[in-house]
């Protein structure tokens, strides 16, 4: 299925901004009262139903980004991820498929925030003057959406401020937020050497099934993969991709796929509600045919995270639940790769990225393989930060992440003349994988495929890939307060530098316990803190992770 055709009129060209268009416009997106919008790496995410202004603004800061791209793709994306149906989001996706330039945000913050039309004007203007965008250069803009109630309103939003800059509209309709990035990146480098693939949705599926069917050839599946798909947009992408691979390669079971009934995304079930609460998606314990050994998986509701698990035992014991989160991914992904790459003597390097909310014993499991860089929370950090490796693996503990092969990587791997058959096994499997992962943004699907081949390559079942290493037992709270902005962390935000002496108060608190540590920072999204606690006692665990929550919440009073 090719992508829709463009459905507005070619673009303005004009010596300065529309501003007519755009003071017309705004009488039917002002901004609501009362209420602060940030974009940061998640875009803006918030209520649905407040976020129309938003989406008409990003809309036009979306059409300017292409212009001053000298008219390239840029996409826009409609989702809130694993947030509740409730709320939504919009994010910009820049023309190489990864998240928006982080210089381009803070204009973001003011044109969402602008309270009348003049206001919004200068913003744009400023952008304009600032970062040097042609007006005259035609601008190319795609959207897509999410399953939530609010897309439609929302969507029209973006379509009326795109129609005001005059941008050339492409509807990619409903999509998961990495199918997006992948076809904003396929459409920009077609016809080029560093062609990315069919820049259709069809390409897509394409890309990643037949890269699966090379790298799992005579290794047919000894189990069914039960894929918890959050009653999201991933629940018709996975349909979608068992169209075009056949079960003797991959047999799928996908449950919680109702897209339909309000407020089933994300209720009770999703990766983010799996990692969090640390068990099954709500109610899966009684399905039949889940039991000990079964292997499971859980996306979110845009489909750009995934973790796994599976049961030791009864399903309605508690303990039986195992969670293997983003951190066991990077760890099984990274090892493979850089044995991958040992066999097939090539002379790059395979490197990790993780932020402080990655188990310790991940990081020492990790150390003693591969190079590891520590990061702040976000996506952006770790993606530039993979980016410096010639083999980049990222993953945040929550299951997003990819993992990135630097140009000089792809082309050492394709130029290299084999040593041996081993290597020559070898290197078939690194030009499979380079196709397989999806490198613009973490997605579940290609992840999902991604850790099926590993594990049918090594003969592994989930307890074997678990017993690599012990994960160290830690919690995650959330403290709300009023200002968040008032908590200032340093060292990929595992230090505090305000409020002064809580840190200090911290520290104190943690040398009590064996083996412990704990590091808080402010929510990019929430008026929160979010608290993460580790110990080496599971015993000791709530009372160190409550003892540095009345911390916070004592020194926010």
């Amino acid at each position: 299925m090719s992508l829709p055709s463009a459905i507005s009129a070619a673009a303005a060209h004009t010596e300065g901004l529309p501003t007519m268009l755009i003071e017309e416009a705004y009488k039917e997106y002002p901004k609501p009262e009362g209420i602060k919008f940030t974009y940061g790496t998640a875009g803006i995410r918030t209520k649905g139903d407040i976020l129309q202004s938003s989406c008409f603004r990003m809309a036009l800061i979306s059409a300017l980004r292409s212009k001053k791209l000298g008219g390239k793709m840029v996409g826009v994306m409609v989702t809130a991820s694993h947030n509740l149906e409730e709320d939504n989001g919009i994010k910009a996706i820049d023309s190489r498929g990864e998240m928006l330039e982080s210089s381009w945000e803070p204009y973001c913050t003011e044109a969402v925030n602008a309270n009348s039309a003049k206001e919004l004007i200068a913003v744009l203007d400023q952008l304009v003057k600032t970062c040097k965008v042609d007006l005259s250069v035609p601008a190319l803009v795609i959207y897509g959406h999410d399953t939530r109630p609010t897309c439609p309103m929302l969507v029209k939003a973006v379509v009326e401020g795109l129609a005001t800059m005059g941008a050339t509209v492409i509807d990619a309709g409903l999509k998961t937020t990495p199918q997006l990035h992948y076809l904003v990146r396929a459409h920009n480098t077609q016809g080029t050497p560093d062609a990315y693939g069919e820049p259709t949705e069809m390409g897509y599926y394409d890309k990643l099934s037949k890269a699966f069917a090379k790298l799992v050839a005579g290794k047919p599946p000894k189990t069914t993969l039960v894929v918890d798909c959050a009653n999201g947009v991933g629940a018709y992408a996975l349909m979608q991709l068992q169209q075009h691979i056949p079960e003797s390669l991959l047999k799928v079971r996908a449950l919680r796929t109702d897209i339909k009934t309000r407020g089933a995304l994300n209720d009770g079930c999703g990766a983010d509600y799996v990692k969090t609460n640390q068990r099954l998606p709500l109610g899966l314990e009684k399905e039949k045919g889940i039991e000990a050994g079964q292997r499971l998986c859980s996306y979110d509701g845009d489909a750009d995270r995934i973790v796994y698990y599976y049961l030791r035992g009864p399903p309605q014991q508690k303990e039986s639940f195992r969670l293997l989160d983003g951190d066991k991914i990077a760890s099984l992904a990274a090892d493979h790769l850089n044995d991958l790459v040992k066999r097939a003597g090539v002379a790059i390097e395979v490197g990790c990225v993780q932020t402080a909310y990655a188990n310790g014993s991940s990081t020492k499991y990790l150390e003693q393989r591969v190079p590891v860089t520590c990061t702040p929370t976000g996506v952006k950090h770790l993606h530039h930060a993979a980016e410096r490796y010639d083999v980049g693996v990222y993953f945040e503990a929550n299951g997003h992440g990819t993992i990135l092969f630097s140009s000089e990587a792809q082309q050492k791997i394709h130029e290299t003349s084999p040593s041996s058959p081993a290597a020559e096994d070898a290197l078939e499997q690194l030009k499979s994988l380079i196709d397989l992962i999806n490198q613009t943004v973490g997605d579940a699907l290609s992840d999902m495929l991604l850790v099926e081949v590993i594990l049918r390559t090594k003969d592994w079942d989930c307890q074997e890939w678990d017993s690599a290493y012990e994960d160290l037992p830690n919690k995650l709270l959330k403290v709300n307060v009023k200002d968040r902005f008032m908590f200032v962390t340093e060292d990929a935000e595992r230090k505090l530098v305000k409020p002064e002496g809580l840190q200090a108060k911290i520290d104190e608190l943690v040398a009590k316990y064996k083996d412990a540590r704990s590091f808080v920072r402010p929510s990019g999204t929430e008026d929160c803190v979010r608290v993460y606690a580790e110990a080496g006692v599971a015993g000791e665990l709530n009372s160190l992770a409550n003892g540095v929550a009345k911390l916070v919440a004592d020194f926010a009073a």
